[in-house]
């Protein structure tokens, strides 16, 4: 699943449960399986640390058996029209769902998970998501998001409305998908990759409080690990209440060996 042309993959995460009592994100960061993963989990409390949770290991079990095993057994028929890394995250996006439906008893009735996932394969990576939280490109200095929201606010737009700011509206946190619930199913697109792209996966306690200059500077420094503090720290700065996660991944062309032969 890593890279096979000698791209090189770095990569780190951070979480801060902000200023919540406690923290229902969860992330997971396998440069060995090219898999990176943000859960935010809902429900409350525990309902809401155990689904995300429930999430990432569910990506992270199966990312293994297929490192693993090559030809270990699907759980579900693959897509003809899409490619395998977007199958196998549509393999591990199925499997969450129904880890979380089974658990959704008792007190833990309520609880339901955001997931976006990133799987880096060769010159090419699959993004899936569910919800509202976020992958984010930076490539030659510009900041894009690569997902769109499963939310009552996207939904307005794409009927021609155009809702208030998110932080400034009834209805802006409401998300119309989530993991554990009847509304599950995953946005899955494939996307090219360049050396220089760094890749941010964050939950919405991480873009909510910072305006785009500052992913951008946060996302530019010179080490993954620093840029995911650097970031994780200027959204509780800049007042974030929600938990706070954030994954860092950079391709890069690897060193040149010229004048060491």
């Amino acid at each position: 699943m890593l890279p096979e042309d000698g791209m090189r993959i770095e990569s780190a995460g951070q979480t801060h449960v902000g200023r919540r009592a406690h923290n229902e994100d969860a992330y997971v960061v396998r440069g060995d399986l090219g898999l990176f993963v943000v859960a935010d989990g809902l429900g409350g409390q525990a309902g809401g640390e155990v689904a995300s949770r429930c999430v990432v290991d569910a990506f992270t079990e199966f990312g293994e058996r297929m490192l693993r095993d090559s030809n270990s057994t699907w759980p579900d028929p693959l897509n003809p029209q899409k490619s395998r890394e977007e199958n196998l995250l549509l393999a591990c996006t199925a499997m969450a769902q129904r880890a979380l439906q089974t658990r959704r008893v008792g007190y833990l009735r309520d609880m339901g998970s955001t997931v976006v996932s990133l799987l880096v394969s060769d010159k090419v990576a699959a993004v899936a998501h569910v919800g509202d939280s976020r992958l984010y490109r930076l490539r030659a200095g510009q900041i894009e998001a690569l997902t769109k929201d499963h939310s009552v606010t996207e939904e307005l737009r794409a009927a021609g409305l155009e809702p208030p700011p998110r932080g400034q509206s009834a209805f802006g946190h409401i998300i119309t998908r989530a993991l554990g619930t009847e509304r599950a199913e995953p946005t899955v697109q494939r996307v090219e990759l360049q050396p220089g792209d760094v890749f941010l996966l964050c939950s919405d306690g991480l873009y909510e409080p910072l305006e785009p200059e500052r992913i951008i500077e946060g996302l530019s420094k010179a080490s993954v690990q620093d840029a995911c503090d650097v970031l994780v720290t200027g959204a509780y700065d800049a007042g974030g209440r929600d938990n706070i996660t954030a994954v860092v991944v950079r391709v890069s062309s690897p060193p040149s060996l010229t004048g060491l032969i």
